[in-house]
Order: C-alpha cells, then structure tokens, then sequence
C-alpha cells in the first residue's frame, strides 16, 4: 500500500512543497530504503521513527519499506522529516485512513519515546504550506505559534506522535495555534540604552543621525575608551520601527537558522548583531557544507557591528563586498544557488593606529608611519569605498564627562531622521530604491543636481583635499541627506562642507 504525505524543504529563506511516499510491500525480504537525494539527520530518521512507533505502541510488521522523498533531484536535510516519515508508515500500514492525511503538511523530529521536538524553518514552512493551498500545517508544540504568524492556515501544535494520529483519527481534538500580532507589536522590546547616556561626542552623534536617515554605512575611527562602540550599540534605538513584511523576513532567516527564541513567534525590534574579529568568512555571510544564514543575514533590516575592523582576518573582509553592494549573499553549489537576504547598516569602529593613540593629545602615540600605514592597509579601498561617513571620534574631555545627560538623545534624533526618511520615500515612490545610500549613476546627477555656485565649492574642494572620484559620490550622497535632514530642496554649500567633513580617511588617503 502506498500513502502520500506532505512536508517541505527549505531553499534559503524559502520553502517547497516535498512529497513523502511510502510504500509498504510484505513481500520479499524485509528492508527499508529512502531515495530522493536525503542527507545526513534525513536517512538516520529512519531508528527514531521506529524506535517513536514501537514506544507509542505501533507495531510495525516485516515489510519491505521503500520512502521516496519527491522532487528527487534536490536535497533534503534536518529532522524534519521524522513526523511526516512515522505517519506516512502508519497510513501505508492502514492504521490511518489515507484521505484522513490529505491535505495535511507536516514538520517534526521525534524522540525515542515518540514526542516531538521543535525544529528549524517552521514560518517558512508554513509560509509553503498556505501558498500551495494547503488545508493546514502539525508541528510540534513548540513551534505553533511561530507556525501561526503566516496567517490563513490551520496550525496544530501536538505534543507526541500519539496526539498526532488520535487527531487524525477523529478521537482527540487539539486546538489550532494562534497569534495577535497586535499584540506582537505591543509587546516590542523597549531598548535599555540611549544616546541621552552619551556624554560629549556631538559630532559622532550628528554622524550617526546622518547615517541612519539615509541608509549611510558607517566608520568611528578613535582612541580606546573614546565611546566608539558606546554609539554603536545605540543606533538602533534612532532606526524606524520595522514594518510587518520586513518582520517576516527577518523571522525568516532566525527560524531557518534555528535561532528563533523560543518565547518570540515573530522578531518585531531591529537586529544587532556584533561577530568577533576572530569570526570566519562562512560565519559572517554564511555557507557552509550544509548552508545556513550568516551573521550579514541575521543582521537583515538592522545593524552590523565590526569592532576593531581592522583586526578581523582581511579575507573575510572581502566576502562583505558583494552583500553590501547587492543587499544579499549568493552561495553557489553544484545543485543549487541559495540567496540569503543582507539588507544591512554596516558600522565599523577602529583605532587610528595599532597603539590606539595617533590622535590622542593625552597618550604619545608609539607607532611609525609604516605601522600605521599597514594597519589602515587592512582594510582594502573598495571595502572602504562602500563606507560613506568616517567619522573621527576624540577622546572625551573631562568637562564632558561631568555633565548631566546630553540633551541629544534617542528621541529627538528618531524624530528628525523620520521626517527625512519620510521625504525620502515620496521622492522615490515608485523606483527600486528609498534611501540615498542607494543613489547611482543617472538616480545620483537627478537627484543631488548642484548649481554653480556649488559646483565651484565642490570642484576647489576636491582638488585641494585631492578626494577621489568614489569620495565625490559619496560627498554627494551623505550631502542630499544633510539637506533632507534641513529641510531644503536642494544641496547647498554648507550641506556639502559638512558631507566632506565626513570623508577623513580621503582626505588622509
């Protein structure tokens, strides 16, 4: 007897509908064979299911076993195949009516004793099973409401592989997981820190508040104990709240990545992701033999934190390139190209020279001009190239440091970069990019469009400074943005003094 299950597999962030067939033949010698291109925990599946039917009191009888898990020609891992795997062998045994599974997707490793574990990729899952009119998704318990956030679909959250077939017998009931997304939001995280906490550093924080208006990356370049980090772990308190589909997709890449927290059924606050600097290039963009998100996708729609870049391995530097360049990383293989979101504000903090202290008037600094000039050589020009605003970030004064709480915090600033974000939008309505960050090519002369006056500002500026032509396209992005923050339709001369104030390493370069 042959019984067809429904499941998935994840591609990405994504998932496809996955045809689980068993067939159950008492003749010939007793065997069990999987196909469909199964990986690893997917043919080991095979001793937990059995070892979960024999515990909840189903007797499997020799039999020849043949599972064909379809498509076949792409691959399918992780132990989510265990629940659809147990039921597909009771339905082919008839201990299940076959129409009772109809329609029916599942997701669920089991234990020994039959109950069921939470596994990975659930909201994708689910997000599979609704697209392809699915008439509902089991799970296990601990996966129901994260199941629930894709809206429209009936998910059962069960306990065991018992509660799972007396549902599907008609002799118990469970009720469907639910979630108020109302709620969800109502319940965001309030962020502990503030940049009302920051003592001095106005010009770091008109920086940051530049840089989270438009998109802009950013890189504090100052002495230890100078309050780099401090300002870093503060800007997501000025981003924009996230919206519903940028919450899913953020979801997404936690759920595939098995990092979802247990208690948090959609991410609803902007991610923060730090790495170390001994960090590889497959943890921070991901890879891998069996692929899985890096640390640029878990900080998608957020900020991505490199303390003391210049310290990270320059070959794992590199592979940020593209995803900054393209808002994604590409992972190729022989079967398969798998694209993982990487929509992120890189903010980069190093010293100015290996002893820290090259612009500290308090500490001689110990480095020569060589030692200094290898350090910064660490990171490359075209990674640099993709860093609009340098940012110079002195120790802070005594006086500073004695005052009460600055009168720039997190409030007032949000206040001002939403209102630019909001001219932002309108001015862009209806082209494939919001932010001016993402200002290129023919967008960059329509939109940062200069006058005379300022042409000849400009012009003198460059040739006295000697910026290079990607410091001039960035001058002009981070000046459209200074003038959106202003409150002016057009780029003045002030707004591009400013802008070049934020290109150090050009001028030094």
């Amino acid at each position: 007897m042959i019984a067809n299950i429904a499941c998935a597999a994840l591609m990405g962030i994504d998932a496809f509908k996955v045809e689980l067939e068993v067939d159950l033949s008492r003749s010939g010698m007793p065997a069990f064979t999987m196909v469909g291109l199964a990986e690893g925990a997917v043919r080991e599946s095979k001793e937990r299911v059995f070892a979960a039917l024999k515990n909840c009191g189903f007797k499997v009888p020799p039999a020849r076993i043949t599972v064909n898990l379809a498509p076949a020609d792409v691959r399918k891992e992780g132990s989510g195949y265990d629940l659809p795997l147990a039921v597909g062998i009771l339905a082919a045994m008839g201990v299940i009516p076959p129409e009772n599974v109809d329609g029916w997707f599942m997701a669920g490793e089991l234990s020994l004793s039959g109950d069921l574990k939470a596994v990975p990729g659930v909201l994708p899952l689910s997000l599979a099973a609704r697209r392809d009119g699915g008439r509902g998704i089991i799970v296990p318990r601990a996966n129901g409401r994260e199941g629930a956030v894709a809206g429209d679909l009936t998910v059962i959250g069960a306990d065991s592989l018992s509660n799972v077939v007396r549902m599907l017998l008609g002799e118990e009931e469970i009720e469907p997981a639910s979630v108020d997304i109302d709620t969800l939001w109502n319940e965001r995280t309030t962020h502990l820190c503030d940049f009302g906490e920051v003592k001095g550093q106005e010009h770091a924080k008109r920086a940051v508040e530049i840089a989270a208006a438009g998109g802009h990356n950013l890189l504090f370049i100052g002495p230890p104990g100078s309050g780099k980090t401090m300002l870093a772990k503060r800007i997501p308190t000025v981003l924009p709240p996230l919206s519903f589909d940028e919450a899913l997709e953020v979801t997404k890449i936690y759920s595939v990545a098995g990092l979802l927290p247990a208690d948090q059924a959609l991410m609803v606050t902007r991610p923060f992701r730090t790495p170390h600097h001994t960090i590889s290039d497959v943890g921070l963009v991901g890879g891998g033999r069996y692929p899985q998100p890096g640390e640029t996708s878990l900080a998608h729609r957020g900020v991505l934190f490199l303390d003391e870049m210049p310290e990270f391995k320059k070959a794992v530097l590199e592979v940020l390139r593209q995803p900054l360049e393209d808002g994604e990383v590409s992972i190729s293989r022989s079967l398969m190209t798998l694209r993982y979101p990487a929509d992120v504000m890189l903010v980069a903090a190093m010293n100015p020279c290996p002893c820290g202290y090259l612009s500290d008037a308090t500490h001689p600094c110990t480095c020569s001009p060589l030692a200094v000039q290898r350090y910064r050589g660490r990171i490359s020009g075209p990674l640099l190239d993709r860093i609009d605003l340098h940012v110079d970030v002195p120790a802070v004064p005594y006086e500073d440091l004695r005052q009460a709480r600055s009168e720039i915090d997190s409030a007032s600033m949000r206040g001002r970069i939403l209102a630019a974000r909001k001219v932002q939008a309108e001015r862009y309505a209806g082209r494939h990019f919001s932010l001016n960050a993402e200002l290129d090519g023919s967008a960059l002369e329509e939109f940062c469009a200069l006058g005379r006056g300022e042409h000849d500002f400009l012009r003198r500026a460059v040739e006295k400074l000697g910026l290079s032509a990607r410091a001039y396209t960035r001058v002009l992005r981070i000046s459209r943005t200074i003038a959106d923050l202003a409150g002016a339709a057009t780029i003045g001369p002030d707004h591009l003094a400013e802008a070049i104030n934020y290109r150090s390493m050009d001028r030094e370069g």
